[in-house]
């Protein structure tokens, strides 16, 4: 019975993971919190939680294959196997949090399904989720007992866990996979589902890294914004202005940059190479965000040194003489402000200098690099054979 578990030797968990992100949380929770939720949960006895970065080829159709991970373990005595990717699983409408072998005893997670926040906690609690109905088999025979129509069934609460993780409170349901080799997908059900994948996509390109990445960018801005710092016609421009307009001109300078990026660089995912469109809107979407924040970071870093440097440049007496009234802290912010939005006008047309490499290497996963990159050789070998065909036909008399 699944319920007798050996109370002797010592059980392995071997979690390989992507470079990156993947390998960063899942090395933190294999050192202590791990192990002990799976002795707590799962079985009773020692588990040792093995972490190895591996980056595995997509197949044919850009997926990641279950099968061919499941079949490295057989010179080894893993109990359990689970292979951590930062690649999303699965469409916008059936997004996958996991694809689960209790035959091969193997599962293949998705990081970006677990959400954007608490990120150690929500994939501990998804890899112990996978860990039990590999340990116990849970989904082997679950086809045969009261599947619906379309084959789906809600995920059941297993009845052995001493304490039952916050998993079981995700939008998840159990579908049964038409994939050779594997038993069931937990998939994310419901707009909470969708929007979880899209933060946990956004959370793995890792928005802040764009700014050191764009350096011509950056140094375009903080020269633009140096300059207002400097000229007398800018403090009386930003003083006269009010708040909602000042509110406009950064929105604006904001989206002028996020646009030029997203088009200058081709980040602008098209449909081909997906299985329908409401996944190029999330990748899309995803994209967005991630320049958005990406952006916006850069823009608070430069709003704080243009504060600093506008206090230490400019004497208070003389702001006043120019402004013609009192000036205060106020006044240096609004000052700041401009000169911030300015440069970040500035820093869009400085980003041409940086290599569109660059920009993709700093807002995108290396997975997601790598689908985007598939993508465009597919693209671009449909587009030759579409010419090579059509001077063909030319040709013909």
């Amino acid at each position: 019975m699944p319920g007798n578990d050996h109370l002797q030797g010592e059980r392995k968990l071997r979690v390989m993971v992507d470079p990156g992100l993947p390998s960063e949380v899942a090395a933190a929770l294999a050192v202590d919190r791990l192990p002990r939720l799976l002795h707590q949960h799962v079985a009773s006895g020692t588990w040792r939680v093995e972490v190895e970065a591996r980056t595995l080829p997509l197949d044919e159709n850009g997926v990641l294959p279950l099968l061919r991970l499941a079949g490295d373990r057989t010179e080894d005595n893993t109990d359990l196997l689970v292979y951590l990717t930062d690649l999303p699983r699965g469409s916008v409408v059936r997004p996958v949090l996991a694809d689960i072998s209790t035959r091969r005893r193997a599962a293949l997670v998705s990081l970006p399904a677990t959400g954007s926040f608490r990120l150690r906690r929500h994939l501990g609690q998804a890899l112990l989720h996978v860990a039990y109905r590999l340990h116990h088999g849970h989904g082997r025979n679950v086809a045969r007992s009261g599947a619906g129509k379309e084959g789906e069934a809600e995920v059941p609460r297993p009845q052995r866990l001493r304490r039952a993780p916050a998993t079981w409170g995700w939008p998840l349901k159990e579908v049964f996979s038409g994939e050779e080799g594997i038993d069931t997908s937990l998939v994310l059900t419901g707009w909470r589902g969708r929007t979880r994948l899209l933060c946990g996509m956004v959370r793995t390109n890792r928005p802040w890294r764009l700014v050191p990445h764009l350096a011509s960018a950056t140094a375009a801005a903080a020269a633009t914004a140096a300059f207002g710092i400097f000229y007398s016609s800018i403090w009386q421009m930003a003083d006269a202005l009010s708040v909602a307009r000042l509110v406009l001109i950064t929105v604006l300078s904001l989206a002028g940059m996020v646009s030029w990026l997203l088009f200058y660089n081709h980040l602008w995912d098209s449909p081909h190479g997906h299985r329908a469109p409401q996944d190029t809107v999330l990748y899309n979407a995803s994209t967005l965000i991630t320049l958005a924040l990406g952006v916006g970071c850069m823009y608070l870093l430069l709003y704080a040194l243009t504060l600093l440097a506008g206090l230490v440049v400019i004497d208070a007496g003389f702001l006043q003489s120019k402004l013609g009234h009192p000036a205060g802290l106020g006044d240096y912010a609004t000052l700041a402000w401009l000169a911030c939005s300015m440069g970040t006008v500035a820093g869009a047309l400085g980003s041409s200098l940086d290599s569109e490499t660059a920009v993709r290497q700093a807002t995108y996963s290396r997975r997601e690099q790598e689908r985007q990159a598939r993508n465009q050789a597919e693209a671009r070998a449909e587009e030759t054979h579409a010419l090579t065909h059509g001077a063909t036909k030319d040709d013909d008399p």
